[in-house]
């Protein structure tokens, strides 16, 4: 295994040590052992401070340990496989956070239907994946893809924090704020890469059918 690939094993344990570590908070916080303020005004609270230093931290990783095997030519089958999947559990992970009522902080600050919009595109993409990592065909993302990935690692960082750093003009907006306008273009381009990814890679629909 080579150190791209390694830096993206790393980063799918991580993911699994920060829902170990919610999943403790939420069961002390159910239990009325802790609970986390908010940070002055800022309307969110350390917990949801460390996820986004980490959520950042872990979207840095998935560009370095793509460009590190472009730059070294170390770029493997098993490398194009775990790499989406490491970032649909940091994406789709954090999205789920963001909807589930949590006891020790405050709660659900993105519509749940873009949050299921975008985890079902996930799940279906996925589901092909896995038919073609049995036909031993791996499909790699496409443009569209990383454009989703993009969006959608600006934009939760930014829900995150209650849109700061836009939060300083657009607090006095009426019906949207420019956090909401990240979230509708990530989860409308992620419903269209889905398509393309999908209508592009039919064939293994239609050989699993005829299998």
């Amino acid at each position: 295994m080579n150190i791209p690939t390694r830096i993206t094993v790393t980063r799918i344990v991580a993911i699994a040590l920060l829902v170990l570590v919610l999943g403790v908070f939420q069961i002390l916080g159910s239990q009325g052992l802790i609970h986390f303020s908010d940070i002055g005004n800022s309307g969110f609270g350390p917990v949801r401070l460390f996820t986004c230093c980490f959520f950042i931290f872990a979207a840095f990783t998935d560009f370095l340990d793509g460009y590190l095997a472009r730059k070294w030519h170390q770029v493997t089958d098993l490398g194009k496989f775990l790499d989406p999947i490491a970032d649909k559990l940091l994406v789709d992970l954090t999205l789920v956070f963001l909807v589930v009522p949590w006891s020790f902080e405050s709660s659900m600050v993105i519509n749940p239907i873009f949050v299921c919009l975008m985890i079902g595109r996930d799940f279906a993409v996925d589901g092909l994946r896995l038919l073609a990592a049995r036909k031993n065909v791996v499909l790699a993302a496409n443009k569209w893809g990383k454009l989703k990935t993009v969006l959608q690692m600006v934009s939760i960082p930014v829900v995150l924090l209650n849109g700061w750093p836009f939060s300083y003009f657009d607090a006095s907006w009426t019906y949207c704020r420019i956090a909401d306008i990240l979230v509708y273009l990530a989860t409308l381009v992620s419903l269209i890469s889905g398509v393309i990814y999908i209508w592009g890679n039919r064939h293994v629909l239609k050989e699993q059918g005829n299998a």
